[in-house]
């Protein structure tokens, strides 16, 4: 297992749904039993490559996301590995029952593939904008819980779910998004990534918010602050050791998610702070607010998700040391 930062803050030129599809092209070239269901949005995540390959094992369900998620359920009861997709809003609110007792309560190994979330849903606007996704999955006994940086990301995520005995949500950017690993890097379920050194500060993100915590670092680097930045992907389970060394270590911590702060990675690491080593902490992630219609870029600055807000909530934790 091993990762190559880049870092450079570039648009990835791809669009992420394809490492999703890669992924699942070559999950399904080596396992007979990998399967695809989605809710009419097929085209949407550039699925048509595994469908003219695959067509005994890529479904329809329709408009009808609830429904999706139970055939999958059933697909996994006899024996398949499904992965079943909507947008995150659909993926989450319109199916948490049937995900909570088909999947959850039945301990089936469903991969519940939830795009666009957050802010991402951009023009969608706001009934597509899931801030609470990851919180409502966070509550599903034994369901992994995973939330994307990039590409590479993806795709080594979406392999090692191929291989899981348990149930997942994993959330997905489908289009534009900026490239912070080198193709080619693996990821473990369940484990933190220390992207930069630091002695003053951590800074714990995950999905889009990595690239905005490594521009803060650069920015806190300026004013002579030292900032840790560390990639949770996996926000459930979590990875307690990276967050207690780097509680220990800087003694401030400022958590970043495209997600609303109730419920989704800044509860998961207060929650181990909380119980190991209560440390000052900082969230940034919406607060008390619904979705809206715009660009992503002004989304980030409206919902403030910006590298700007993360290095003052930096500056602000660290006072309070």
């Amino acid at each position: 297992m091993s990762f190559e930062l880049i870092g450079k803050h570039e648009k990835d030129k791809r669009a992420n749904r394809d490492a999703y599809n890669d992924a699942m092209l070559e999950l399904m070239a080596e396992n007979d039993k990998v399967c695809h269901t989605d809710a009419d949005l097929l085209s949407c995540i550039n699925g048509k490559r595994m469908k003219a390959e695959y067509p005994d094992r890529v479904f329809n369900a329709g408009i009808a996301e609830a429904n999706a998620v139970g055939v999958s359920a059933g697909l996994a009861a006899s024996g398949m590995i499904p992965f079943v997709h909507s947008f995150a809003c659909f993926a989450s609110r319109r199916v948490f029952d049937q995900a909570f007792l088909s999947v959850g309560l039945s301990e089936l190994p469903v991969h519940i593939i939830g795009s666009d979330p957050g802010i991402c849903a951009a023009f969608n606007g706001a009934t597509h904008t899931a801030l609470e996704d990851g919180g409502l999955y966070r509550n599903v006994p034994g369901m992994v819980v995973i939330d994307c940086a990039d590409y590479a990301q993806t795709k080594a995520m979406v392999k090692k779910l191929g291989a899981l005995d348990k149930p997942s949500y994993l959330r997905m950017v489908r289009k534009g998004i900026v490239q912070v690993y080198a193709d080619g890097s693996d990821f473990e379920i369940g484990k933190g990534y220390e992207l930069r050194e630091g002695s003053d500060v951590t800074i714990i993100a995950s999905g889009i918010e990595v690239d905005e915590a490594l521009k803060a670092n650069e920015a806190l680097a300026a004013e002579g602050i030292s900032a840790r930045v560390i990639d949770m992907p996996t926000w459930k389970p979590i990875d307690e050791e990276i967050i207690i060394k780097a509680a220990k270590e800087t003694g401030a911590i400022v958590t970043a998610e495209n997600h609303n702060i109730h419920t989704g990675l800044g509860s998961a690491v207060s929650e181990v702070l909380a119980k190991n080593i209560p440390t000052p902490m900082e969230f940034i992630g919406v607060n008390e607010r619904f979705g809206q219609v715009g660009p992503q870029d002004f989304l980030m600055k409206e919902y403030h998700l910006v590298s700007e807000d993360i290095a003052a909530a930096a500056e602000a934790v660290i006072a309070r040391k």
